[in-house]
Order: structure tokens, then sequence, then C-alpha cells
């Protein structure tokens, strides 16, 4: 199964400085230095120019507690679900190193996961910054190598990535993108939302 990866960064002074990884089976190098771009087999690269979530290309990963871990949101499942039916495809190969430096040069639109550790992410990191992307923890918030939870975009899909990572049980599905109306809100003309969604809503409160 040709999807594992090496994955070596340099960080000075807490700011990542290089970053490669390397698909060694296929050959693929990602890399970037700080200022220098991000480059794909010596090429340079961009991230996409997608600019809507329902055109998005997306990649995910699952930790190896996922049938032990109860909770859907921390096990992946609950975002899963909900990335599966808002983008136009979602995809797990199994190295989060390669799926996050793939953002970076424009393979993919975006990437989520939980229970990463700093070897998954700190060279993929600054391929998609080197790239032009964006890239934060699931709240918007700045990534810490530690907190074990990444996202990384494009940069133009990113704040309605972020909309449904928020959007536990579909209460509070955002349309940052331009997308559908959002979960247990009334239509434009005015039509109530379906009981069982208004009574997560009220419970949301």
């Amino acid at each position: 199964y040709p999807v594992f990866a090496v994955s070596i960064a340099l960080q000075v002074a807490g700011r990542l400085r290089v970053g490669v990884v390397l698909n060694p089976l296929l050959g693929d190098v990602y890399a970037a230095r700080q200022g220098g771009g991000a480059t794909l087999n010596g090429h340079t690269r961009r991230v996409t120019d997608v600019q809507a979530l329902d055109r998005a290309f997306l990649a995910t990963g699952f930790g190896y507690d996922v049938s032990t871990e109860p909770d859907p949101e921390r096990n992946n499942l609950g975002p899963f679900s909900r990335f599966i039916v808002r983008a136009q495809a979602v995809r797990r190969a199994g190295s989060a190193a390669l799926a996050i430096a793939k953002v970076g040069v424009g393979r993919t639109d975006g990437f989520w996961e939980l229970g990463l550790h700093a070897w998954d992410m700190a060279a993929a990191m600054l391929i998609v910054e080197e790239g032009g992307g964006r890239i934060t923890n699931s709240r918007g918030g700045p990534v810490e190598l530690t907190a074990r939870e990444l996202v990384a975009s494009n940069g133009r899909i990113h704040e309605a990535m972020l909309g449904v990572l928020a959007a536990r049980d579909g209460s509070t599905a955002g349309a940052a993108d331009g997308g559908r109306p959002r979960a247990a809100m009334p239509s434009e003309s005015g039509d109530p939302p379906p009981p069982e969604s208004m009574r997560r809503y009220v419970m949301g409160f």
C-alpha cells in the first residue's frame, strides 16, 4: 500500500524553517523552506483556487482509537459525516503528512484531523503555508504542535470548513461557502424546520 511517508522538519526558536515530506515508493518529494515557497519534485507549486466547499476535494484521517472513543466529535466520525455531504469528495488515504502536504502543492483543497502528532504535521504545515494556504486549529486559532489537531486549506474554503467542524449534530451548519441554508433554521419563505431539528436547536441553547 504505497501511502506512507518520511516527514522531517526543522524548527528554530519556535518557527518552522524547513519541511520535507517524501513518499519513497512513488518518489514524490514535497518540500518548503520559510520564505522560499513550496515545491513538488523540485517544481514550484501553489494551493488551488477552489472557492466553494461543494467543489472541494478534501482529505482526513482517523486515529487508532476510533473504535474505542465514544464521542463522534473526538473520533472524527461526526465531522466526517458532515463533510461527506458538503464537499465534492473526501478521501482517507492513511498518511497525514502526505495528505497535508498535498494541500500545499494543489493536489487537494483541504484537510482536517484530530489526534495528530508533531511528526504528522510540522513539515507539511510549512509546505501549506509556503504554498499560499492557511492552517489553523479547529476553532480558527494558531496551531500548536502539541495540540494534536489541524485544519489546512487553500485559504478560500477555510471558513466554510471551520463552520462544518463547529456544526455538531448539524444544528448550526454554516453556509459560509454560499451553500445550503443552515440546519434547524427557518427557510427563506418562513417554513419551520423539521420538529426533531427544532428540538436539537433549542437544546443547544
